[in-house]
């Protein structure tokens, strides 16, 4: 998190990125940089800062400097963790000197490589019992769907129930297939993650270790999210192929990465369904004469996003024209073009919950679906506005 600091030190706010502070409050991000390196010391009339700069890591309770334990004590205490529970801790010192941690716990005896071991093998048992459909394309220039639904937070308190929130996921894919009805669909892109889920799962934190808050326990979360996705590709793959893009997010890194193979693994036997889950953050998926990157958006800046590419995938771009970058974790849309590619934040349909709404962070929930003609690129987006 990058902080935002009076001149006497004290926080005013926080921002995800450099890039987001800048587009918030209309600062060059080279000066905000470089407050945080140390070359200067005031951006826009603010100091600035990567909260992550103090952050100090131990292995064990007994590492940490005796100081310290009477304030861990107290935080494992109103969270029921015990000791011997604890497998990791970071630690660091606020502005107003008080301590902060993120404690990472152990497994408690489960052995957590032969659960996924065997659990992914009795998913790949899984055959569905669906027909392969007979697809009927429609006069006219066939184009891919590609419906975005980045951001969702799958378990997270916020203004209305799962329940509610899962009726509003399905409901927009609805309508935003409902709203390319004249559209000649030979297939479906569908980004899935990009934060879809809110926490990393047991520790109830991001992928970096920032607490959050969730209304159900990680299993609960894991397995709703992904039976959500499965009605969601049923639905669509009963129209047209789908294309499943894994993109990992900052709130659920690692766990994006198991719902893929999940999905991978549920839908194997099932040709109209083709699963992209590879381990690097950055996936690449070309359509005829066009180029899409899907990334989440919050490790590379803007600007570098051309160059990279053009260096992870030299083949890939010099043979297509039209070349675009979507990503999540603004919640909102942001379009800005670099060496000729267009870079697009997507926005979001997540509920509102109770930090963005202390932090003054109120973006509409909106959901978008792009147009892909082989030939001519995007020919546009259609979008569905939610309460």
């Amino acid at each position: 998190m990058i902080q935002q600091l009076d001149r006497e030190g004290n926080i005013i706010d926080e921002f995800s990125s450099i890039y987001e502070a800048s587009n918030a409050l209309g600062i060059d991000q080279s000066n905000i940089a470089k407050v945080v390196k140390g070359v200067r010391k005031y951006a826009g009339g603010y100091g600035w800062k990567d909260s992550n700069d103090n952050v100090n890591e131990t292995q064990n309770i007994g590492d940490i400097n005796p100081l310290y334990i009477p304030e861990l004590d107290l935080h494992l205490k109103e969270r029921g963790i015990k000791k011997q529970d604890v497998k990791s801790v970071k630690h660091w010192q606020a502005a107003n000197g008080d301590y902060r941690f993120s404690v990472v716990t152990k497994e408690n005896g489960f052995d957590l490589k032969q659960f996924k071991k065997e659990f992914f093998e009795e998913m790949k048992q899984y055959i569905p019992e669906v027909a392969v459909p007979n697809y009927n394309l429609k006069k006219g220039s066939p184009v891919a769907y590609e419906i975005s639904l980045p951001d969702f937070h799958y378990g997270k308190i916020g203004d209305i129930s799962q329940e509610d929130n899962n009726l509003d996921f399905m409901n927009t894919v609805k309508e935003l297939h409902r709203k390319a009805k004249g559209l000649n669909i030979e297939r479906f892109i569908l980004p899935i993650g990009n934060d879809g889920l809110n926490s990393e799962g047991y520790s109830r934190a991001t992928t970096k270790g920032t607490p959050q808050h969730d209304a159900e326990e990680w299993q609960q979360t894991f397995r709703g999210y992904w039976k959500l996705l499965v009605k969601a590709i049923d639905y669509l793959s009963a129209f047209a192929p789908v294309d499943v893009i894994v993109v990992q997010g900052n709130h659920d890194f690692e766990r994006m990465f198991y719902i893929g193979e999940v999905i991978e693994s549920w839908y194997r036997n099932y040709k109209p369904v083709t699963v992209y889950n590879s381990y690097e953050s950055r996936k690449y998926y070309k359509y005829g004469n066009n180029m899409l990157m899907f990334t989440h958006g919050d490790k590379e800046k803007p600007a570098d996003m051309p160059l990279l590419m053009a260096t992870e995938m030299p083949t890939m771009f010099a043979e297509c024209e039209h070349r675009e970058v979507h990503c999540g974790h603004q919640h909102r849309e942001i379009v800005n073009t670099y060496q000729g590619v267009k870079v697009r934040f997507l926005p979001s349909i997540a509920t509102h919950d109770a930090w963005h709404k202390m932090m003054g962070y109120h973006s509409k929930r909106e959901a978008q679906a792009y147009i892909w003609n082989k030939e001519k690129g995007c020919e546009g987006y259609l979008q569905v506005n939610l309460k």
